[in-house]
Parts: C-alpha cells; structure tokens; sequence
C-alpha cells in the first residue's frame, strides 16, 4: 500500500476517532470540567484508533507491543491538543464545546508520522548477518 492511500486511511480513521472523541467529550462536559472531560475522551478514542489504524490504515497484526507503544504516537498530539484547548478557551475566549475540533487540526501530520513509524516497525528485531571468518 502507497504512503499516499495510508495518508488517506489515516485521515479517514482519524475522522471516525474525531467523532468518536467529540461524542465522549460532550457527554463528559455534562458533568465534569473541560479538561478532564478531554482528557478521558482522549483516552477512550485512543484506544479505538490503535484497532482501526491496525486492521484499516496499515494492514498489520495488533500486538502488545504495538499497542503500548501507541500511546506514544500520541504524545505530541495530546500536548498539542490539549495546549490548544486550553490557549483557545482560556486565553481566546473560544466555546468549550468546539475548541477541541479547531485544536486538532494541528496535531494531524505528526501524529501520521510518528503513528505510521511504530505501526510498520517490525515487531522483532531483523536477525544480524553474522560474519564467517
């Protein structure tokens, strides 16, 4: 598969998780502050994302591994995300319930990247050639 139709898969996931996250997240702001509401919706539609990057954007086998390592794949998206909610409604004055769909737009490329390289990672390291004096 071309890193062209995985950019599209990816983009196609990463609509059903915005979904996802955005439907967790306005249920959670019901009761609880914006921020943890982000935070455990965030949670939560990571985890769907790991399955549907697996089996749909990249065609391989989820693993342990894989999915401790997703998290990471993450990490800049959460702190970009979550800086950009908080920037948004504290500091522009934004509505809490649609700052996190403008703070996501961002995080879009690297979480592709970095997502793309743990996914497509063998999960075994490549047996070195050994040398024969």
């Amino acid at each position: 598969m071309t890193v062209t139709a995985q950019m599209a898969r990816f983009a196609l996931v990463g609509v059903v998780n915005t979904g996802t996250y955005y439907g967790c997240y306005l249920v959670l702001l019901t009761w609880l502050p914006y921020i943890a509401a982000h935070v455990i919706a965030f949670a939560l539609s990571m985890t769907g994302s790991f399955f549907l990057n697996c089996w749909f954007t990249y065609r391989t086998r989820p693993t342990l591994r894989k999915f401790l390592l997703f998290p990471l794949t993450n990490a800049a998206n959460f702190v970009i995300t979550t800086g950009g909610v908080y920037l948004l409604v504290d500091l522009a004055g934004f509505s809490s319930r649609y700052a996190p769909l403008v703070a996501a737009a961002a995080a879009i490329p690297i979480t592709f990247v970095v997502s793309r390289t743990i996914m497509l990672r063998p999960d075994t390291p490549a047996p070195s050639a050994e040398r024969v004096p």
